[in-house]
Formats: structure tokens, C-alpha cells, sequence
């Protein structure tokens, strides 16, 4: 059904809501590349970078300056284990500079391929069609490659580590844990720890970290478990003395700690925040050992992100790159220390920094294309939710130059994925383009979302649909109470699991919305679960509960079941190869909505698959979604 925009008309510029503004669509969704993935080896700094216009993830090279393209025409790194991948390309160092070679997985057939840096030689080391890998590690003694190893067979699908050898040989070292995450090596080759976890648990809820002594030829002599709890691993590293550390959430958040051989475990000393995100990914470092003692970490507090160098035995600590928010990636080559790095002005960005000055220059990444007075800049948001318990946010008030108002302006609620995720105080040019046009916008971290400790984490468990929504709808109250906005002009949108928030926030909200957008956006959790992959198995039921036990709740939290108290008018937008929320679910919504009398417009995209990728489709959503919302202000 489409829905007459005459009211979009209006002439009314000045309006907040309806600035004009230079800053198109196409350039909010002007594509920047994008970095992960980093590492320092043989003499050089790497990196994965996916660049839009291509749409490949390439492994880039930086040495004296000089930054070169290593993956060949044709071919491009990305793993797909898990679904959400990582640690998709390694180095290996020969004994001479021109047999560097570099293990990558490609992402069409999801195999290991082998190049030779220099002669720019390839070879296939993996040939299993069924078997998908990633997490790479580098086995530098016995020139092979360590990796998860994920296959798909016959009704199951299984998980182990492997070690594939540059001759194509293919070991497995460990097998029957559910999920394996994050293998790494200890420098002389003699220990292997990695994180594993059997359902139905999480990732983020309950993991096992493991330690294992490998003999001469690289096979496991003896394992063992670290001693552990009701708590989630995440990223070990062995010192240079083979001591074993990792994050781990046992005080509350993920902070690091050293374990020894015989199950002693010490609190390296710093701040009580996380140190790290949800591990979604494999390959992720926040946080890194140097030598003499020295750590580089970055964490989270109040949202906002910090980096320093931190003394583990006099816990002196020296904060870096003051003007950034958010940092991931962390590597060292011993002379400085290399990130990925983001701010307010910048989404992107390869920071280099002097290890002994503290002197900080950007290799990669560009400012805004908005000028510095043009950008509107995130504001913490800390506010009462339901039961007198704390969220989180950030504000954009609007902001362009060429236009002023005494009004309050409409709201704009951002409502994260995940839902075990987080939005940060960096620089996202689609929150720019509502700014420029006179809305107010809120980014919400509701309960549930990650870098506020595990509480806060575990605080969506059975309670999605309903301690986010709370959040929702309590950060209206807060900020028309505080006359920061027009609480009869308030907007939400969300993609995915936010549009199952935002769908969910229509049902108990009642009038409180003007529209609404769901971008592929989650209207039935029991259709979700039906089909969804192993890693997100038992996520539904960790997110609302166990449907056979508990079959009221699906239906109470289904926003299609209770579309009948839905009267906010929406638009949805849907890619027509969507296998995570089929199409179905978003025609069934369309259609209940529609019989329902409540204005309704869909915007469907042939090509187009959980999450839209070409940019002219990424501007149309923002160009149909403000017509949208100018037709009820």
C-alpha cells in the first residue's frame, strides 16, 4: 500500500524536520573503506581492508611508507565461519624476505589459499567444498596454519581445530566442543590455548579456555581447562615467558588476567570496564602484551572508548590518541603501536603511535566530508529506566549552519542490532544526514547491549522485547522532560534485531510514535529460529525462552502476533534474498498492518540480501525513509 506523501510538500524549510541541507543521501552512504584484522610480521604492518567500490576485503601491506595491494585480481579474504567470520588471513615469514607468503581464505569458496608475497604465486591448501575456516594463526616453527575449521554435513554441522600445513597437509589438533574460537601459539611453538564452549551457551555467557602442550611435530600432548566458572573467555596471549593470558568477565567485565601452568589466576591490574566488545569475530585484539611488563589496552567507559600503555606491575599508565573514541586491532612491531581507530569526525581510521614519544600519525582513513562546524557531535546519554535501573546512549542535537530554531525537534530513535551489541560515539554520516535535516537523534545502548559490563549484558536474557523496549521508551521521557526534544514529533528505525526493538516499541507504545521504519527487521522470533544457523542456535531461546516451556511469551513479544495494537504508520524496507528474516516475515507484517488500516509502504530490493551493501540502494532507504516521516510531521 502506498501512502500519500502530499504533506511532504510542505514549504516550510525552516521547520525542524525539514532543513535543507547539501548533504544528500549519496553522500551519507558514500562508502568508505574499512580495516580489520591487523597485524605486524616480517618487517611490515598488515591489513584486511574491504573496499566498497569493489566490494572485496583485500590484505594490504605497509612497510617504509609504501602501502601495495597483496590479494590478486579475482580473489578476495573474507571468512564466513560462524557466519560473521575473522581471522581471515596470516603471515608466514620464510627464512629469506622473498618467501614471505601469506594464508588467506577466499571468500568465494571459503578455502585456504597460499601466496607467495613476491612472486605473487598461489596455491590452493585446502580443498574441502563442504568446509569453511577461519580464526588463521600462523604456526611459524612448523610452517603451517592453524584454523576453526568449520564443516557442513549431512543434517549437522561440525566444528574443530585443524592445522593445515603449507604442503596441504591437514592435522586435527582439537574436536567435540561445540564452537572453537581464537587459537593462538605461544612464541617457541610449545603451547596452543584457545576458547571453546558447548551449547546451549554463548560466546559471550560461558566459555572454556584451554592450554595445551604440543610436542616436536605439532600434535597435542596435554590439554587442559583453565579453571573457570560462570564466565566468558575471550582473546588469550601468551607472554613472553609463556605465561597464559586472557579477558574474562569473572569480576563483572572483561578485564585481563594471567593464568599459570597450575591453575593459579592473577588480575593484571586496570580500570573495572570492558575491555573488549561481544566476540562475534574471530581475529579481534583490544588489548595486547609488550615487553617489560607493558600492556596496551583499550576499554570502554560511559560508552566512550580510551587507549593507553599500562604497567602490569606498577599498574603506571600512559593514555594515547586522546582525540579518538573507539579503538580495535591492536598490534606492535616493538618500535610503535598500530589500531584501528574512530571518532567523532572519522568512522576509520590506521593509527601508527611511537611507543616511546607517544607520537601519533594517521597511514589510513579519512575525516568526514562535513565540515568540523557542520558535524553534530554524540552527547552521553545516562538515564532511569524501568525499575530505577541505568541506560545508556548518546544524543545528536541537530545541527546545520544555514538554519536556527527555538523549537525542540523531532526525535529520531536509533535501536542497535545484535541484539548483543552496542552503537559508539564515532562518526556514522546516516545519523549526519537526519541531523542536517533539523532531527534530533538518540543512539541507543538499552540493557543488553555490550562495554557495561557483564550485568548489563545478561540483562536482555529472557527479557528482549521488553527491557529494551523500556529503555525505549524511558529515553522519551528523559529527553522531553529535559526539553531536548518535541515528545509529539518522535520517530524510530532499526535494522534487524533493532527492528524487532522498534516493532516491539509500536506494540507497547501506543501513540507515542509518529512512524516507524523496519529495515529487514525481525517480526516474528519463532520464524527466526526456525531457520537460523548453529552459532545463533540457542540464541532466541537465551534472548525470550525456551518456546516449548514457554509459548505465551512468543506470542506476547511477536510483533506480528500483536499487530493489532500497532497504529503508528511504517515503512519497511527488504532485500528479496534475505535468508536471516525472510521475506515472508516483512510481507506478512506489511499485510497485517495493511488489514489493519494503519498506513503501511514497503520497499522491496531483488538483490539484496540481511543487510543492504550497494550504495544506491542504501540512499534510496534514506531518501524513501524521510519522505516517510515528512508525511506525519
Amino acid at each position: 500500500m502506498n501512502v500519500p506523501r502530499g504533506s511532504s510538500a510542505r514549504s516550510d524549510s525552516h521547520q525542524p524536520g525539514r532543513w535543507a541541507s547539501e548533504f544528500s543521501a549519496a553522500d551519507a552512504v558514500a562508502a568508505t573503506a574499512d580495516y580489520s584484522d591487523l597485524c605486524c610480521a616480517d618487517g611490515a604492518l598488515w591489513w584486511l581492508e574491504f573496499r566498497p567500490s569493489q566490494g572485496r576485503s583485500l590484505v594490504m601491506r605497509w612497510r617504509d611508507g609504501q602501502t601495495e595491494t597483496i590479494t590478486p585480481q579475482g580473489y578476495a579474504a573474507r571468512s564466513r565461519v560462524y557466519e560473521y567470520g575473522g581471522g581471515s588471513f596470516c603471515v608466514i615469514p620464510g627464512e629469506y624476505e622473498p618467501d614471505c607468503q601469506v594464508a588467506f581464505v577466499n571468500e568465494a569458496d571459503q578455502q585456504i589459499y597460499l601466496q607467495s608475497v613476491v612472486a605473487r604465486q598461489l596455491h590452493k591448501i585446502t580443498r574441502h567444498p563442504e568446509y569453511r575456516y577461519g580464526g588463521l594463526c600462523a604456526d611459524l616453527p612448523r610452517r603451517r596454519v592453524l584454523a576453526v575449521e568449520e564443516a557442513h554435513l549431512p543434517g549437522r554441522v561440525e566444528h574443530r581445530l585443524v592445522a593445515i600445513g603449507v604442503d596441504a597437509s591437514r592435522q586435527v589438533l582439537a574436536e567435540g566442543a561445540d564452537f572453537y574460537h581464537s587459537p593462538v601459539l605461544s612464541d617457541d611453538g610449545s603451547l596452543l590455548a584457545w576458547i571453546e564452549w558447548d551449547r546451549p551457551h554463548l560466546s559471550w555467557t560461558r566459555t572454556r579456555l584451554m592450554r595445551a602442550e604440543l610436542d616436536a611435530q605439532g600434535r597435542i600432548s596435554r590439554v587442559i581447562a583453565v579453571p573457570g566458572g560462570e564466565e566468558a573467555f575471550q582473546q588469550p596471549q601468551f607472554s613472553a615467558s609463556n605465561t597464559l593470558c586472557c579477558l574474562t568477565d569473572r569480576s563483572g567485565y572483561w578485564v585481563p588476567w594471567a593464568f599459570s601452568a597450575n591453575g593459579d589466576a592473577v588480575r593484571l591490574p586496570g580500570h573495572a570496564a570492558d575491555h573488549a566488545p561481544a566476540p562475534w569475530q574471530q581475529g579481534t585484539n583490544t588489548w595486547l602484551m609488550l615487553g617489560n611488563d607493558w600492556l596496551a589496552l583499550s576499554w570502554t567507559d560511559g560508552g566512550y572508548g580510551h587507549l593507553a600503555l599500562r604497567h602490569a606491575r606498577t599498574s603506571e599508565e600512559r593514555l594515547l590518541a586522546h582525540d579518538y573514541s573507539r579503538f580495535r586491532s591492536l598490534c606492535s612491531d616493538g618500535r610503535a603501536l598500530y589500531c584501528i581507530a574512530a571518532s567523532a569526525s572519522c568512522s576509520a581510521a590506521i593509527l601508527r603511535i611511537d611507543l616511546t614519544s607517544g607520537a601519533l600519525s594517521r597511514l589510513r582513513g579519512d575525516d568526514s566530508s562535513l565540515p568540523a562546524s557542520e558535524l553534530a557531535r554524540p552527547e552521553r546519554l545516562l538515564y532511569l529506566s524501568a525499575g530505577g535501573e541505568t541506560a545508556h546512549g548518546f544524543f545528536y542535537a541537530p545541527r546545520n549552519s544555514q538554519q536556527t530554531s527555538t523549537q525542540p525537534p523531532p526525535l529520531l530513535i536509533f535501536t542497535h542490532g545484535g541484539p548483543t551489541s552496542a552503537c559508539y560515539p564515532v562518526l556514522d554520516n546516516r545519523i549526519q544526514f537526519w541531523t542536517q535535516r533539523g532531527f534530533a537523534v538518540v543512539d541507543l545502548n538499552y540493557r543488553g547491549s555490550t562495554g557495561y559490563g557483564r550485568a548489563y549484558r545478561q540483562r536482555l536474557q529472557g527479557g528482549w522485547g521488553v527491557v529494551d523496549v523500556e529503555d525505549v521508551l524511558a529515553a522519551v521521557e528523559h529527553l522531553a522532560g529535559k526539553q531536548r526534544i518535541d515528545p509529539r514529533q518522535v520517530f524510530i528505525r532499526g535494522s534487524s534485531a533493532g527492528g524487532y526493538t522498534t516493532l516491539c516499541a509500536l506494540v507497547a507504545g501506543g501513540n507515542r510514535f509518529r512512524a516507524a521504519a523496519s529495515l529487514y527487521g525481525v517480526s516474528d522470533p519463532l520464524q527466526l529460529r526456525a531457520v537460523t544457523h548453529k552459532f545463533e542456535a540457542d540464541y532466541i531461546d537465551w534472548l525470550i525462552g525456551d518456546p516449548d516451556t514457554q509459548p505465551e511469551r512468543y506470542v506476547e513479544r511477536s510483533p506480528l502476533a500483536q499487530a493489532e495494537r500497532i497504529r503508528t504508520p511504517v515503512i519497511f524496507f527488504q532485500g528479496l534474498r534475505d535468508a536471516v528474516v525472510l521475506p515472508s516475515q516483512t510481507e506478512q507484517m506489511v499485510a497485517a498492518l495493511d488489514d489493519n488500516g494503519v498506513p503501511v509502504h514497503s520497499v522491496t530490493f531483488a538483490d539484496e540480501r540481511h543487510g543492504f551493501r550497494k550504495a544506491a540502494h542504501l540512499a534510496q532507504v534514506l531518501e524513501e525513509e524521510l519522505a516517510f516521516y515528512r508525511s506525519w510531521l
